[in-house]
């Protein structure tokens, strides 16, 4: 009968120590799961900032502004447009010709 109550009380010790280590293990567990939350949430702002500064950075008129600035660029006016016209007989790329050689409307 003593060998008996030694065997329960080691099993009653052994399953409390297991009992403490799975609680300690779920709240490790759990408050890992809290940081990767709050750490998602962090992520979830700081891209929405980026996208509107993405937004921002893209305009027209910043970009427009850019060009004339930083790349001297300018805007295309018949002024400083130049037309290129072919010389006689030259095809023209991209009308089709037919089988006679004559260039299709």
């Amino acid at each position: 009968m003593m060998r008996l109550n030694l065997v329960l009380l080691l099993g009653v010790l052994l399953s409390a120590l297991y009992l403490v280590n799975v609680q300690y293990e779920s709240r490790r567990v759990y408050s890992e799961l809290d940081r990767a939350k709050s750490q998602a949430l962090k992520l979830a702002a700081e891209n929405e900032r980026l996208q509107v500064e993405k937004r921002a950075q893209a305009t027209s008129a910043r970009i427009e502004s850019l060009a004339s600035s930083k790349l001297q660029m300018r805007s295309a006016t018949p002024a400083v447009t130049t037309y290129v016209s072919y010389a006689s007989g030259a095809s023209v790329p991209g009308l089709p010709i037919s089988a006679a050689g004559e260039r299709l409307p």
